[in-house]
């Protein structure tokens, strides 16, 4: 992957080079694009921001490209895709509400704004989607060639309601569960691996959305056990070291923020909320963990099929 990880701002900037179909070049003047999003998830759950979680493939794009400093979101699912995958504010395409117009699953989005897919299709773009969706409309009717969509959120093993390529898939026997973080990889890495051999002479576009780690809580037992004990020190302690780590790192200045209310002291804690609390956050741990593990399966095709130094 080149030197400096680049942003959706890349889209803009390449488009406006290069405008639109008349563009013709060869597929390494092109860059590929891999988008990853995580849903729910601390920035500073991330090794690279001081996090306990170890997260070594995302810390290596880190050391490799940029850390945000200032970055903003809206912090919620509807708004936030329709805002990375159109380039518009969420309110102006109708994924957060407003006093006056729906928003989210409620709203509608114009046909002004097309998703960014249908602006790299005429650019010889092959484009793929690996996972969560939450934006109006079906993937395959909004510029894309190939997509493992999940509908169900409410599980991370054996998914009953996911389609492919806007088509329902049967549900996944819960007497051989697989695990959606995994699930959403093969697709990713099945779409990487049929690029390299059908179409290698033509840039890609991959939009990967890992549900993990939203709620609820669910875990694979060998990556709990990694954690376990790891938070024993509890939340006070805990969140004062992740603080300070970041200011060591130069990506906080300040004071540390209070902490949520209605949330007590560690040490005033039973020993019975304590090892509930342990738990907690040893499961969200290995959430991240596997997600984790599975980006380094993505990106290991990537190198595979020698797409690492063009995409960005």
């Amino acid at each position: 992957m080149n030197a400096l990880i680049r942003t959706v701002a890349c889209f803009a900037l390449f488009m406006t080079a290069h405008g639109g179909a008349a563009y013709q070049s060869t597929a390494a003047d092109r860059p590929n694009f891999l988008i990853i999003l995580a849903d729910d998830m601390g920035f500073s759950d991330l090794g690279c921001y001081g996090g306990q979680i170890d997260t070594p493939n995302l810390d290596a794009l880190a050391a490799g490209g940029l850390r945000f400093t200032q970055f903003y979101n809206t912090a919620r699912c509807w708004p936030t895709r329709g805002a990375i995958m159109t380039g518009y504010y969420a309110q102006q395409i109708r994924r957060d509400a407003l006093p006056t117009v729906s928003g989210g699953s409620q709203g509608t989005r114009p046909a002004w704004a097309p998703l960014v897919t249908e602006y790299l299709r005429p650019l010889g773009y092959r484009t793929y989607h690996s996972g969560k969706w939450h934006i109006d409309g079906q993937p395959l009717k909004n510029g894309f060639d190939r997509s493992y969509l999940l509908n169900d959120h409410n599980r991370y093993f054996s998914p009953q309601n996911h389609t492919e390529d806007d088509q329902p898939l049967p549900p996944v026997d819960p007497a051989r569960p697989q695990y959606v973080t995994t699930l959403i990889a093969d697709h990713a890495i099945r779409c990487l691996a049929d690029h390299a051999a059908s179409h290698a002479d033509k840039p890609f576009f991959h939009y990967l959305c890992f549900t993990s780690p939203h709620f609820p809580l669910h875990a694979l037992p060998e990556d709990i056990d990694r954690y376990r004990g790891r938070f024993k020190a509890g939340y006070d302690v805990l969140r004062r070291q992740r603080w300070q780590r970041l200011k060591e790192l130069g990506i906080v200045d300040g004071e540390l923020s209070p902490r949520t209310a209605g949330l007590k002291p560690w040490d005033e804690l039973t020993d019975e909320e304590r090892g509930h609390f342990e738990t907690r956050m040893a499961i969200h741990a290995a959430m991240v963990d596997r997600m984790d593990r599975e980006i380094g399966r993505v990106l290991a095709q990537l190198k595979a099929m020698k797409a690492w130094e063009n995409t960005a």
